[in-house]
Parts: C-alpha cells; sequence; structure tokens
C-alpha cells in the first residue's frame, strides 16, 4: 500500500475506530457522537470508522443460510458491506443533531482499493482526494469499516477484524501516527478478566507482543490491523467507548518505558491436534503433507516432528477444528499412500501461551513455565517458541489452571 506521508498537518487529524458494541443501539450512537465532539472541540480533524451494529453481520450471515447453504463469496460481500453502510450513516445524523457537520463515505466512495479476494480481501490502496476535502471544509469524516473495492469495482470485505485494519490503513496514507480503537473493554489486559480476577491493564504493549498475544488468541485487536501499524509505524490507543480512561498504547519496543519478561497469558481453544504415526523418516515428507495442507488453505500452527525405530517419524501439528474433518481427510489418503500406521486428531486442547519482550534478556523462562505446570500435573503434550513467546499444547480441561498459574508466577510475582 502506498503511503504519501504527513499530508496537512496543521490539520491536526485523529482516526478513531468505532466497534460493534460502541455503535450497537441508538443511544450508544448518539454517545459516540459526543465522544467525537470532545475532539472537534480540541480542535482535531477526525476520521472515524465504524463497524455494523452489535451483531448485524452474524445476523446477516444467518440470513444468507436461510436462502443457501452455498452463497456466492462476490453476493455474500455485497450484502455484509451494508451493515456498515447503516451505522456510517446514523452516526452522521447523530453528529448533525448536536451540531457537527459530518459526512459518511463507503469503501467504494473513498476508492478503498483491495484484492479481489472475497471475504478477505487485502488493501492495496486508498485514495485520499475526498476525505481532505471534507476535512479541510470542517467535516468529521465517516468512514465504513470492513470494505473496499476490486479494480473491477465489485464490492470486497476485509473479513473479521477488518474494521480496525481500515482505520490503521487510513492513519497510514493520512500521515496522522495516532489511531484510536475504541470497543467494549478498557485496554489490553495480562490476561481474561473473566478468568482471572487478578488481571490488570497494561499501559502499553509492544506491536510484537500484540501480534504474538492477538495469533495466540487475545480478542482484542486483529492481527491483521497489527501489522499495519507495525508497518507504517502508527500508535494504537486501545479504549474502552463507554468510559473516558485512559487504555493501552501499542507501540514500537523501543519506545515503550516498560518491559515485563511477561506482559500477558493468553489460551487458544480453537485448535485440534493431528498425529499422523510411523510415517517414513525421510527428506521430503514434512514438505509434501504441509505443502498438501497449504494447497488446501488450511491453517497449520504448531508442528512438532519425532523419530521413532526403523527409519519411522510421528508428526502432530495443529489446525483449526472447524478444518479438522478436511485436514483429517487429506492426512488419512496420505498415511495411506506412506504406509503409517494411523492418524489421530484430539479435539479436546488449549494452547496456553505466555508473551513477553522481557524474555529476550531473561534466563530460565521456559523451565520456570514447565516446573509450574509439572507442579500442577498438568502434563505438556507440544511446545513451540519465539523470541517473545512460549506456547503449550495441553489437555483443554487444564487450561484456566495453566493460565492463572503462569499469571501468578510471572505478572503478579513481578508487580509485588
Amino acid at each position: 500500500m502506498n503511503v504519501r506521508g504527513n499530508l496537512m498537518p496543521e490539520l491536526n487529524i485523529i482516526v478513531q475506530k468505532y466497534g460493534g458494541t460502541s455503535v450497537g443501539t441508538p443511544d450508544r450512537i448518539k454517545a459516540v457522537a459526543e465522544r467525537i465532539k470532545t475532539y472537534t472541540a480540541g480542535g482535531h480533524s477526525v476520521v472515524v470508522v465504524v463497524s455494523a451494529m452489535g451483531k448485524t453481520t452474524d445476523e446477516l450471515i444467518a440470513l444468507a443460510a436461510q436462502i443457501t447453504k452455498k452463497p456466492s463469496s462476490r453476493e455474500l460481500d455485497m450484502l455484509l458491506s451494508t451493515g456498515e453502510q447503516v451505522s456510517i450513516s446514523l452516526l452522521a445524523m447523530a453528529l448533525h443533531e448536536i451540531g457537527i457537520d459530518a459526512i459518511s463515505y463507503t469503501g467504494s466512495q473513498i476508492k478503498m482499493i483491495t484484492d479481489g479476494n472475497f471475504s478477505k480481501a487485502k488493501i492495496e490502496s486508498i485514495e485520499t482526494d475526498r476525505i481532505m476535502k471534507s476535512l479541510t471544509e470542517k467535516r468529521v469524516v465517516i468512514v465504513a469499516g470492513f470494505q473496499g473495492i476490486d479494480t473491477e469495482e465489485n464490492i470486497t470485505t476485509l473479513g473479521r477484524g477488518g474494521s480496525d485494519t481500515s482505520a490503521v490503513a487510513l492513519a497510514a496514507v493520512l500521515g496522522t501516527r495516532d489511531c484510536e480503537i475504541y470497543t467494549d473493554v478498557n485496554g489490553v489486559f495480562t490476561a481474561d478478566p473473566r478468568i482471572i480476577s487478578s488481571t490488570s491493564k497494561l499501559k502499553e504493549i509492544s506491536y510484537d507482543e500484540m501480534l504474538e498475544l492477538a495469533r495466540l488468541g487475545a480478542a482484542v485487536l486483529h492481527s491483521r490491523s497489527v501489522e499495519f501499524a507495525k508497518k507504517y509505524n502508527i500508535r494504537l490507543h486501545v479504549r474502552s467507548s463507554f468510559n473516558y480512561e485512559e487504555g493501552t498504547i501499542v507501540m514500537p519496543k523501543e519506545e515503550m518505558m516498560e518491559k515485563f519478561v511477561i506482559s500477558g497469558v493468553t489460551a487458544k481453544r480453537d485448535e485440534a491436534k493431528i498425529t499422523i504415526w510411523d510415517i517414513p523418516d525421510q527428506p521430503g515428507i514434512a514438505a509434501r503433507l504441509f505443502s498438501i495442507m497449504g494447497q488446501n488453505k488450511l491453517y497449520v500452527n504448531m508442528i512438532v516432528q519425532s523419530t521413532g525405530k526403523d527409519n519411522k517419524a510421528s508428526i502432530s501439528f495443529t489446525v483449526l477444528k472447524s478444518d479438522l474433518d478436511k485436514a483429517m481427510g487429506l492426512c488419512e489418503d496420505l498415511n495411506n499412500e506412506l504406509g503409517g500406521t494411523a492418524v489421530e486428531a484430539k479435539k479436546d486442547i488449549a494452547i496456553v501461551s505466555a508473551v513477553g519482550v522481557g524474555m529476550l534478556s531473561s534466563y530460565g523462562v521456559a523451565g520456570r513455565i514447565f516446573k509450574v505446570f509439572s507442579d500442577r500435573k498438568i502434563n505438556i503434550e507440544m511446545i513451540s517458541t519465539s523470541e517473545i513467546g512460549i506456547s503449550c499444547v495441553i489437555d483443554e480441561k487444564h487450561a484456566d489452571l495453566a493460565l492463572k498459574v503462569l499469571h501468578k508466577e510471572f505478572i503478579e510475582a513481578e508487580q509485588q
């Protein structure tokens, strides 16, 4: 995506994104309008990206399902894009009602150009002329998130979390570093508050930590939006739309004041483990297996290969539970061809992870993690590591306990 740089610094542009819960009712839309008014009164030029109201997207998907089990991807995008059109127009009306000039635009009207991959489109460019003209006319610009158009002017959607990505992309092309993401939580927490009551809100977190947490199950921000922010050096301020408290700023790790050994722990429960037993231990087998997975557009996360006797090997890996049946069929075919003994699946797993940039300068973190699990008789089935994260596949029934002991061992102890 081409970025023009700081177009008109005197405008003091800020980009804000409001999620579905933030605009879920007429009263909430009015509250968002009042918040925007405080920014215009403070001298900001405001660009707002809005999601569909509440559960509108889910309701539209369910509506399509009543017509057909296999909707055309193009027509499904056409349908889903209407949710944001409702919310942007209502927000513009709410701003007009309190004396703020505002104008709403769909993705096509601002020429948010994407590739042609329906339901999972990627942004390629955004025209800024129409937005800048409206900003110079002292208008609040409201843009429909989650959507764009391809080069043939077909409406496309960006997938779940696409409104976050729309907002960050707009901040990049408009040349501002500031993008506020409003949601129904007060920021990024060290763990899920529904599981751990002693969790605490982080004042700041690095792009890499947020990417790891998002990839590993934390649902605060979509990973694609964080990747955009990192690439274009956009500071993301994650805040609640239901109060005026400060949230969490996602930023380069070089700008962070505090770097904890572990910044957050999370559990991913939407994956299953597949194991192929006793296939030939020779070059090219793993490449073939995972090439087949890739060709069939199956997401693969953790991978472990072990060598047994008689030049045989076993390979375990995780896939999304929604892809399990398809992946098992492909693995059965390959197993039969290679003469393996069995293909097994296990659904009741969780991937529990600890993430922190402080790992880069700390010793013994893995040993401490494995010890607290061992002390609670939590068996580790698979292990994956990165520079700033350690993930363990365990039985799903132990997931909450694992999160609590990790949080106590690393985060609560460091805060004392």
